[in-house]
């Protein structure tokens, strides 16, 4: 069956690249429909620093590569395609604008391991990288909710206190109303998955978005953050059970989370969701690989083009 190639044109492609993700997840795989949600519609504006390309086969995504200019580059293969692999690479370093290339997988993506050291890179040892954690969801401790908060899902006049309690743990950062609107619009968001802990002020000193792919009942943690002068109250520990026992009730049987491990802004993030019964499975690679010669630019990218978390 003949694999075509094109640009992504917007949302509708997005959905495309899900489709993916999702007919592939395991524990192989580094990519949840979720995750490609939260990351593609949390900034605005964005989408001529992110080429991306969507490789189809019988009507159907069967690999894409998303670049993050001047030099990133994210990528999904089927493992069942593994050539393809070499394909996105080609087409990364003819879009790419850096001396320096960086392609992220995880540990567990063999298929792309292998053609990154095919083609040249090699595996840098960084202090920071994401651990890949799980847990059933069984056995769920009920939520003790400091005194004076409230724990709920969020509501539709609750937008710009969801925006304000992102934009202050993860300062700097580019979500906005506009930008946090368009995640709220995005498959496979639901509000009743999207939970806050509301302070006696009326702030949100704490928040816990949960993405549900139905299909293979795994529920995603995409963003979580607690606000500074509420961490180590329980808060956090709060918001997440109780979004996971909502995650749960909706028909999730596991649940995974990504923290970053090794950056001063989530130091916290590990110690929490192991409290919390999640265990590392997996965890991210860096590999890199410097050129002598940059090719031309091809001009501006298109509105086709979009990766960069905050």
């Amino acid at each position: 069956m003949p694999v075509t190639r094109r640009s992504y044109t917007g949302p509708g492609d997005l959905r495309a690249m899900q489709g993916l993700a999702q007919r592939i997840w395991s524990k192989s795989s580094s990519v949840h429909v979720g995750d490609l949600a939260w990351q593609r519609f949390q900034h605005v504006g964005r989408e001529a620093e992110w080429p991306t390309v969507l490789w189809e086969a019988g009507g159907e995504v069967v690999a894409w590569g998303w670049v993050s200019l001047p030099g990133e580059l994210g990528l999904l293969v089927d493992p069942a395609r593994p050539g393809l692999a070499s394909e996105v690479l080609g087409w990364f370093e003819d879009t790419a604008s850096a001396a320096e290339l960086t392609v992220t997988v995880l540990d567990a993506e063999k298929h792309v391991i292998a053609a990154l050291e095919r083609s040249g890179y090699a595996l840098q040892e960084r202090s920071a990288f994401q651990s890949y954690m799980s847990r059933l969801l069984v056995d769920l401790p009920e939520p003790v909710v400091p005194g004076g908060f409230t724990v709920r899902p969020v509501g539709p006049d609750d937008l710009e206190r969801c925006v304000a309690v992102h934009r202050a743990v993860w300062h700097p950062s580019r979500v906005t109303g506009p930008s946090y609107r368009n995640v709220m619009a995005a498959w496979p968001y639901h509000a009743r998955l999207d939970w806050a802990a509301e302070a006696p002020d009326g702030r949100f000193g704490a928040q816990c978005l949960i993405w549900l792919d139905e299909h293979n009942a795994v529920a995603e943690l995409e963003p979580v953050g607690t606000l500074p002068e509420f961490r180590r109250t329980g808060l956090a520990r709060a918001v997440c059970l109780a979004a996971l026992r909502a995650a749960h009730r909706a028909g999730a049987r596991e649940a995974v989370v990504y923290p970053v491990i090794g950056h001063p802004k989530s130091a916290g993030a590990l110690p929490l969701y192991r409290a919390m019964g999640f265990r590392p499975y997996a965890r991210t690679l860096t590999f890199t690989r410097t050129r002598r010669r940059i090719p031309p630019s091809p001009g501006p990218a298109s509105p086709e083009g979009a990766h960069s978390r905050t």
